[in-house]
C-alpha cells in the first residue's frame, strides 16, 4: 500500500494540532492549568499552559520516528513541571539522558555522547528560556523544522513543523494557549536531535552545508538566549532566577506588540533559512564564512534593536 503523500500528512498534522489545541485551551482552563501573570510575565490574563501536547501528539502519531519519540519522557517531565513544579536537578538529569539517547541514535560514539548531551541540554534550556512571548518560539521553529526536513529529506521534522502551524493559530497574539515546558523542552530536544544528526553527517565526511544552514537559521533564537546568558553571567546574576532581560522581552516592555516581536524574529529566521538553502551545496569554506557573517549580522541587528527600541539591559 502506497503511503499518503507528505503534503497530505502535513495538512492532517496541522488540522489535528489545531483541533487538539482548541480542546486543550478549554479543558486545561477548566482544570486550572493556568499561567497566572506576575511582575515578570509578558501576558496580562491567565492563560492555559501545557498546550505543547497539541503538536507533540499529532507529530508522533503521524511520524513515529526515534527523533520524535526519544524526547517524550522529557515532555512528560515538562508536563508535570507545568502543573506542580519540579527540582532543577531532576529536570537537568532527564535532559542529559535525553541528549545521550539522541546522540547515540544519531550515530555518535559512546565517548562523545555525554559532551553532546551537555550541548543538547543547553539547547533545550535556551529554547525554554525563549518561550516567553505569544507565537515566538512556535513560529520560528515551524520554519526551522521545515528547513530541517528539506535538508535532511526526513518527513518527521516536516510534520512537526505542520503541527506547530496548527498550534500557532491558538498561540499567536493574543495567545489563548501556551505550550508550557512540555512543549518548549520537547522542541529543544528535537532541535538538538536534528543538529546532532547534521553534525554526525558532517564529521562522517558528508557535506557541511546542512549543519551550516541549520545553525544559520537558528541564530535569531540562539543569539538572544546566549547573549543574555553571557551578560547575566558577567553581571554576577543567578542564571536560574526568572527575569525579563532577553531582547524579545525588553522590546515588548518598550511597547512592541507580541505579534511585532514574533514577526521580527520569525521573519529573520525565514530570511536566514532561505540563505541556508542557497549555500547548502557550496564550498565548505564559503559556508563557514557565510555562517560567521550571519552571526555578526544577527548580533548587529540585535544591538540595533536594543539601542533604538528596547528597554535598557538592567
Amino acid at each position: 500500500m502506497t503511503p499518503p503523500p507528505l503534503l497530505l500528512l502535513a495538512a492532517l498534522a496541522a488540522a489535528l494540532a489545531w483541533a487538539l489545541a482548541g480542546g486543550l485551551s478549554r479543558g486545561l482552563g477548566r482544570l486550572g492549568w493556568l499561567d497566572q501573570p506576575n511582575a515578570r510575565s509578558s501576558h496580562q490574563r491567565p492563560t492555559p499552559r501545557g498546550g505543547g501536547l497539541a503538536f507533540i501528539v499529532p507529530a508522533c502519531l503521524l511520524a513515529p520516528s526515534p527523533l520524535l519519540l526519544i524526547p517524550l519522557p522529557l515532555a512528560l517531565v515538562g508536563l508535570v513541571d507545568d502543573r506542580r513544579g519540579l527540582p532543577v536537578r531532576l529536570r537537568l538529569v532527564v535532559q542529559l539522558l535525553t541528549g545521550v539517547a539522541l546522540a547515540l541514535q544519531a550515530g555518535w560514539p559512546l565517548a562523545a555522547a555525554l559532551p553532546a548531551a551537555v550541548l543538547a541540554a543547553a539547547l533545550i534550556n535556551a529554547i525554554n528560556f525563549m518561550d516567553g512571548l505569544d507565537g515566538l518560539v512556535a513560529s520560528c521553529l515551524a520554519i526551522w523544522f521545515a528547513l530541517a526536513a528539506l535538508l535532511q529529506l526526513d518527513p518527521a521534522p516536516a510534520l512537526l513543523a505542520a503541527a506547530l502551524l496548527g498550534f500557532l493559530a491558538w498561540n499567536w497574539s493574543p495567545a489563548r494557549l501556551f505550550m508550557g515546558d512540555v512543549g518548549s523542552t520537547y522542541l529543544g530536544a528535537v532541535m538538538a536531535g536534528v543538529l546532532l544528526r547534521a553534525g554526525q553527517a558532517a564529521l562522517g565526511g558528508a557535506c557541511w552545508g546542512a549543519l551550516a544552514a541549520l545553525l544559520l537559521a537558528a541564530l535569531p533564537l540562539l543569539a538572544d538566549a546566549c547573549s543574555c546568558l553571557l551578560r547575566r553571567l558577567l553581571a554576577g546574576q543567578r542564571l536560574w532566577q526568572a527575569h525579563r532581560l532577553h531582547l524579545y522581552q525588553r522590546l515588548q516592555q518598550a511597547g512592541w506588540g507580541h505579534g511585532r516581536v514574533a514577526g521580527t524574529y520569525s521573519g529573520t529566521t525565514l530570511g536566514l533559512a532561505v540563505l541556508g538553502v542557497v549555500i547548502w551545496r557550496w564550498n565548505g569554506a564559503v559556508q563557514l564564512g557565510v555562517l560567521l557573517m550571519g552571526v555578526v549580522l544577527t548580533l548587529a541587528l540585535g544591538r540595533l534593536l536594543e539601542r533604538r527600541w528596547a528597554v535598557p539591559f538592567d
